[in-house]
């Protein structure tokens, strides 16, 4: 009987080693006895009598795939049952793993199932909470999540590609995963403690849960069937599902009690009755009525007008400003503002003799520990806004007007179109020739340095034919 003893947890190195000179020394499954090493405080160790100078072992793919996905389970047999497979198909099966029928098989395709659950729910609940550092520190968060098999290799890659800007912390039961932003470090294993208890997002989003709790759908029962109830401690919103599940059935009745009510119209008042009124004869009247009228959504510093001349024959139209436009007040300042003077300057345009503007006149943001993230402004904040951006161009009267992406095509056409197809010449207003092309901003967000230099290359070219159009159009006018 030769026995092999491999590492706790998800000993995928191990046991492939072993496998490897097993499967050299032709030793049937009946033979080995698979255990598991006491955790060393040295390290990994070698895998049993196993041999180490073993010729390497091709495997067909759905073995292979097979393997990779059922280590991490916690059966205490899946390394036997998983030799069993490979022993056979290694001796003439290999079409193995398509008889469903088969015991082994069978059992070893419902471990792989709980696996891959267990790491779709590490994906679904996991939950980032903020810790403090010191003053010119980069952000750090961390999180607490108690994964019911040894997944935490397989599942943590996801977090690096979805929040690779993050430094951040997972900390489990089984060990630790540290993303610095360049390098995954894995650790020994932590406790809840390790976890900061709560922060200023985490309070925001709770207040945002109960505001949308509906007590006529409280359904408790369904709730568990798409969370299993053992997440709830991990995730900040459901520690007040007792108390709202609790207050359903006298919330319904008050409401019964009330009765429907009738959504009230947004009624104009002070500055914004006074432009309604009579309408601005000149920008600067314009700009000081958008300034003294409060913005849609509360939390932005100022209101951030159009900038450029008051007869300017090409109009840009972004989205709206951002976290730097909202401090100067001015628009086209940030990274992306930067990207757009940096294209511009390319193709032989000059910004002082644009004018600048964005369909959105106050910043649109969530507060994200000390940042303010930008939030995208929706269909009835553009179109609240839509009638400055109007009278912006009544009062301009450009030869061209170009639209930054998708929100400056929606406030000057009222439709949601895909930028990739209408990008180029286009019919935006019915008095002004238009054209339409990406916000820069979407060249920031680009992932891949590659496809950056692309996209920055055909931005170069939108913005080189605006010049001619601007300059045909210019032309055209002073020939009429």
């Amino acid at each position: 009987m030769r026995e092999i003893a491999l590492q706790p947890g998800a000993d995928l190195a191990g046991f492939r080693q072993a496998v490897r000179g097993l499967v050299a020394d032709g030793i049937p499954p009946e033979q080995i006895e698979w255990t598991v090493a006491e955790p060393s405080l040295f390290g990994a160790e070698p895998a049993g009598d196993a041999r180490s100078d073993a010729p390497p072992l091709r495997l067909p793919r759905p073995v292979a795939e097979l393997v990779e996905e059922v280590v991490p389970h916690r059966d205490p047999e899946r390394y036997a049952l998983l030799y069993d497979v490979i022993w056979r198909v290694t001796h003439g099966r290999r079409g193995l793993l398509e008889i469903a029928s088969d015991p082994v098989v069978h059992r070893l395709e419902l471990m792989r199932k709980s696996v891959r659950r267990d790491i779709h729910k590490m994906h679904a609940y996991v939950r980032f909470r903020q810790i403090e550092t010191a003053p010119g520190e980069p952000e750090r968060y961390a999180a607490w999540f108690e994964p019911d098999y040894f997944i935490l290799q397989a599942a943590t890659p996801f977090f690096v590609e979805r929040f690779r800007a993050m430094r951040w912390r997972i900390v489990t039961p089984i060990g630790t995963a540290e993303w610095d932003g360049v390098t995954l470090r894995f650790g020994p294993s932590g406790s809840r403690a390790d976890v900061p208890s709560g922060d200023a997002f985490e309070a925001g989003w709770t207040g945002y849960y109960e505001s949308t709790f509906n007590p006529a759908r409280a359904n408790p029962k369904l709730m568990q069937q798409h969370m299993a109830k053992k997440y709830w401690r991990n995730m900040p919103e459901a520690a007040t599902i007792s108390n709202l599940v609790r207050s359903a059935s006298s919330r319904v009745e008050r409401m019964l009690e009330e009765g429907p009510t009738v959504p009230t119209k947004r009624m104009p008042e002070g500055a914004l009755a006074a432009m309604l009124e009579q309408a601005p004869a000149s920008l600067a009247e314009l700009n000081a009525i958008i300034r003294s009228s409060g913005p849609l959504v509360p939390g932005a510093t100022q209101a951030v007008v159009g900038e450029g001349p008051e007869h300017a024959d090409i109009i840009f139209v972004g989205e709206q400003p951002g976290d730097e436009e909202d401090i100067q007040g001015r628009p086209f300042v940030g990274p992306a503002g930067r990207l757009l003077d940096r294209a511009m300057a390319e193709a032989g345009i000059d910004r002082k003799d644009v004018y600048l503007t964005n369909a959105v006149k106050h910043f649109k943001f969530e507060q994200r520990g000390k940042r303010r993230i930008h939030a995208k402004p929706t269909a009835g904040e553009v179109s609240h806004y839509r009638w400055w951006l109007m009278r912006e161009l009544e009062l301009i009267e450009p030869k061209l007007v170009v639209a930054l992406g998708g929100t400056a095509v929606l406030a000057l056409t009222g439709k949601q179109v895909p930028i990739t197809r209408a990008r180029g010449p286009a019919k935006l207003l019915e008095d002004f020739p238009g054209y339409i092309t990406v916000h820069p901003s979407y060249l920031l967000r680009l992932p891949d340095e590659d496809a950056k230099r692309t996209a920055y290359t055909a931005f170069v070219d939108d913005m080189r034919r605006i010049r001619d159009m601007g300059r045909a159009a210019r032309s055209r006018v002073a020939a009429e």
